[in-house]
Order: structure tokens, then sequence, then C-alpha cells
């Protein structure tokens, strides 16, 4: 069990830095409503893979493999959920365009204080992003069974790995949060919050295009 442990921790860690909706969805998060708000973002994508971790236990996910159209309908759901984040994201940077203001001054960063999220908000739109990311529930699927030693307590064993997978998660989204959060007097400015929320959503749209096409093809 240790050896497993050990083995599926280096290759958790490898798919936690991989670049994704994630990081860009945490990223935005820290940028408009702060460190809370975040990190309740990363522990909802946390929350996301103990919901795929625990589908995937009981065969949800092997059926999704199995049935095509319920993979592509749930493929789809995503998609069209993660161009939604990225269109709020080019919105906002649209509102931040500097202009001059009634009073001569030139526009700041709370401008886009709309798209501010509570707490409560950011863990939903985290914990969405990974939910209706059927891929999550794929690589689990296929991943998860060669980490589990023989004779050990499927349903048990699988939610053990996912913790390692989420807390990984939430330890490297966290440190996002938290080195935005420090170096806010930066990133508030409206040009660099401007093309961070310019590159965040043309990112997220290039996903959700990217697993639209997918599906569609």
């Amino acid at each position: 069990m240790l050896t497993s442990l050990l083995g599926f921790t280096v290759v958790a860690a490898l798919l936690t830095i991989s670049p994704g909706p994630d990081f860009a969805v945490v990223l935005r998060t820290a940028l408009h409503s702060g460190r809370r708000a975040a990190l309740c973002s990363a522990l909802g994508i946390a929350a996301g893979c103990f919901v795929w971790g625990l589908a995937g236990a009981v065969g949800l996910t092997a059926m999704l493999s199995a049935s095509q159209v319920a993979y592509d309908v749930l493929r789809v759901a995503g998609a069209l959920y993660l161009m939604w984040l990225g269109v709020q994201a080019l919105r906002a940077a649209r509102r931040l365009r500097t202009a001059p203001a009634a009073d001569g001054a030139v526009a700041t960063a709370t401008d886009a204080d709309d798209v501010r999220q509570t707490p409560l908000r950011a863990f939903r739109t985290g914990a969405l992003t990974n939910v209706l990311n059927p891929k999550v529930g794929v690589v689990y699927m296929s991943l998860l069974p060669q980490f589990i030693p023989h004779g050990a307590p499927v349903v048990a064993t699988t939610l053990l790995l996912v913790a390692v997978h989420a807390a990984l998660g939430v330890l490297w989204l966290g440190t996002i949060a938290v080195a935005v959060h420090r170096a806010r007097a930066v990133f508030q400015r409206p040009r660099v919050r401007r093309r961070l929320d310019q590159a965040t959503g043309g990112v997220l749209l290039a996903l959700g295009a990217a697993v639209g096409f997918e599906a569609a093809r």
C-alpha cells in the first residue's frame, strides 16, 4: 500500500501542476474576489475530485465511458460552462478599460466589483468546473485501479487516493491564490487585471471550444 501511495502521489503531483481550467478559475477568482474566495474555489475543485472518485468506485464513470451519448452530453455541458466562464472574464476585461471618469480621473479596478464572488459561490464554481469535466472521471477510472493493491478495499482505497490528489490540488491552487494576494498591489492595476482577464478568458474559451469540438467529432 505504501509503495502504491507513493507512486500515485508522484503521478498526481504531475497532473495537479499541469495547466488547465482549474488553474484559470482559481487565478481569476483570486484577482477579482480575493484570497478567501480563491481558496474556497480550490476546495470546490477538491470536492469535485471526490465526486468523481466516488462515482468511479461505484462504476458510474465506467458507465459514462460505455455510453457515448451520456459522455458527450456531460462533455458538452462542461464545454458550455467553461465557455461561459471565459465570456464572463472577457466581459470583465472590457469593463476594466481605462476611460475618463466624470471628474477627469481614470477608471479603476473597482469598476469590476460586480464580478466579485462570495466564498460559497466561488466554491460552487470550482466544484462545477470539475464535476462537469468528464475527463476527470475517465482519468480516475483508468488511473486509480493501477494503484489499488490486490485485495485492498476498492472504495476505501479509491477515496484515499482521491484524498491525496485533492490535497495536492488544494496545496498547489492555494499557493497560487496566496501568491496573487501578496502581489495584489501589482495585480490590482487596471491594465494588469485587464490583460489577465483577457488571458484567462481566452484560455477558458479555448478549453471549452476544444472540449466541445471533441464531442462533436
